[in-house]
């Protein structure tokens, strides 16, 4: 998958996270292949600075998540946190959660643009997570999830329980999390955690396929429905629509929503600027 392009990143301090911008799409990809890309401290503060910087940046217009070699992501690499320089103290665990997996996770849900994850294998854990938190996910048919926190006594964090039971309800999110088993890709597609499933050999240009098209959509729109999407699995009905109807107050402000009307009148294909 694209690792250079018109803003190719090669500074050797981003060598763990890739970056390039190609029309539209603002590719990152974790580059860890020996440690199936088992996120880090620095790797993480540079996926949350990207994904910031890709919301502000108007020449983006869609946002890819995917990683080199046989791992999407194994996890948190916990030997990658900076190094204790005092004894543990009540809070501290709560604190580097909310600090670290959570800011990841709600970077990727606060994105105002779309994200896509290109899943290329085992994704676990927070790697796990950090795909279901994507807007759309796709994924090579060798690819696996695991919720592998109960395999070591542990509670899941990183959002897991906020994000698995909407996706799949509770009944299902509860097997998942209490269990721990590996689950297939295409398991993972049946159960509505994976848009489509395709032979690892066609994942890259199923991905560019459909960042093209968000690239090539109304982006202002796009982000507008995502947050109303978002927003609405947590609030009530009357909220949901009050939302929609701002959104689309705003949304009529734009460029984008001008062109799509024009163009319609028209009968003629709109052409977006992501404006």
């Amino acid at each position: 998958m694209p690792v250079s392009g018109e803003a190719a990143e090669a500074a050797p301090r981003d060598a763990t996270v890739l970056h390039a911008l190609d029309g539209g799409v603002s590719w990152i990809t974790l580059n860890r292949p020996e440690a199936m890309n088992a996120v880090t401290w620095d790797q993480r503060e540079r996926i949350i600075a990207l994904l910031t910087d890709a919301s502000a940046d108007p020449t983006v217009r869609a946002v890819v998540l995917t990683a080199t070699g046989r791992g999407f992501c194994a996890g948190a690499d916990l030997r990658g946190a900076a190094a204790q320089a005092r004894e543990r103290v009540p809070g501290d665990v709560s604190r580097t959660i909310r600090l670290g997996a959570q800011r990841l996770i709600a970077a990727v849900l606060d994105c105002e643009k779309p994200v896509i994850a290109a899943v290329n294998g085992t994704a676990a854990g927070i790697g796990a997570h950090l795909a279901f938190a994507c807007d759309l996910v796709l994924a090579a048919d060798t690819a696996k999830f695991i919720e592998v926190f109960v395999r070591r006594g542990l509670v899941p964090d990183g959002g897991g329980a906020y994000l698995l039971p909407r996706l799949v309800g509770p009944q299902r999110a509860k097997e998942l999390m209490f269990f721990g088993d590996a689950l297939t890709a295409a398991d993972a597609e049946r159960m509505g955690l994976v848009n489509r499933t395709v032979p690892a050999g066609e994942l890259e240009a199923l991905t560019k396929e459909w960042a093209g098209r968000l690239a090539a959509g109304p982006t202002r729109a796009v982000a507008l429905t995502k947050q109303l999407v978002n927003a609405s699995l947590d609030g009530d009905r009357a909220a949901a629509f009050a939302a929609e109807a701002a959104a689309q107050e705003i949304n009529m402000t734009t460029r984008d929503a001008a062109e799509g009307v024009a163009a319609f009148v028209e009968r003629r294909p709109p052409t977006y600027e992501g404006r």
